[in-house]
C-alpha cells in the first residue's frame, strides 16, 4: 500500500503539468463547491461553477455569502501556492471580505494577487465578477503565514 502523496508533492506535480486543477481536484471541499482554475499568461483565474446547492437565499437568488468568502480564501490560497518559489504552505492568519452586490445564480470568477511577500507573511487582495469584471460582487484581503513545507 502507497502513501498519498503530501500537499507539497501535488502541487510540484501539478506546477510540472501546468495544471492547476490536479491540485485542486485533491480538495474535496473545492471538489463540492465546483471550483476550477486556469493560468494563463501568468494569470490565475478561479471559476466557480454555478450550483443549486451554493444558493443561501432562494428568494432573491442569491449564492450564500459564506460560499463566496470560501471561493475568495481558495483563490488567494491558489495564487500563492501558484506563484511562489518554493512551495510554502499558506495559514490564513486574517481575511476580511467586502460583500459589494448580490452574486446572482451565474458562474462567478476571482483573481487574486499578491500585494506583499516577505519571508514569513503574505498579503493578499482577491475580488470576485460574475458577467462583468468592473462590476465586482466581492472583494478580499488576506494576511497568510507562509512556513516552509515538508522536506525544504
Amino acid at each position: 500500500m502507497s502513501t498519498p502523496p503530501t500537499l507539497s508533492e501535488m502541487v510540484r506535480a501539478a506546477r510540472e503539468a501546468g495544471d492547476i486543477n490536479r491540485f485542486i481536484d485533491a480538495i474535496p471541499y473545492a471538489r463540492f463547491l465546483g471550483i476550477s482554475a486556469s493560468a494563463e499568461g501568468g494569470v490565475l483565474t478561479a471559476r466557480l461553477a454555478n450550483s443549486e446547492k451554493l444558493i443561501g437565499n432562494p428568494a432573491l437568488p442569491a449564492i450564500h455569502g459564506g460560499v463566496v468568502g470560501a471561493f475568495l480564501e481558495t483563490t488567494a490560497i491558489l495564487q500563492l501556492l501558484w506563484t511562489l518559489e518554493s512551495i510554502r504552505i499558506p495559514k490564513t492568519i486574517t481575511i476580511t471580505f467586502d460583500y459589494l452586490r448580490s452574486a446572482g445564480p451565474l458562474d462567478t470568477f476571482a483573481r487574486a494577487e499578491v500585494t506583499k511577500l516577505g519571508s514569513r507573511v503574505a498579503n493578499v487582495r482577491a475580488y470576485a465578477w460574475q458577467a462583468d469584471v468592473a462590476k465586482p460582487v466581492a472583494s478580499a484581503n488576506a494576511n497568510f503565514l507562509i512556513t516552509p513545507a515538508d522536506g525544504e
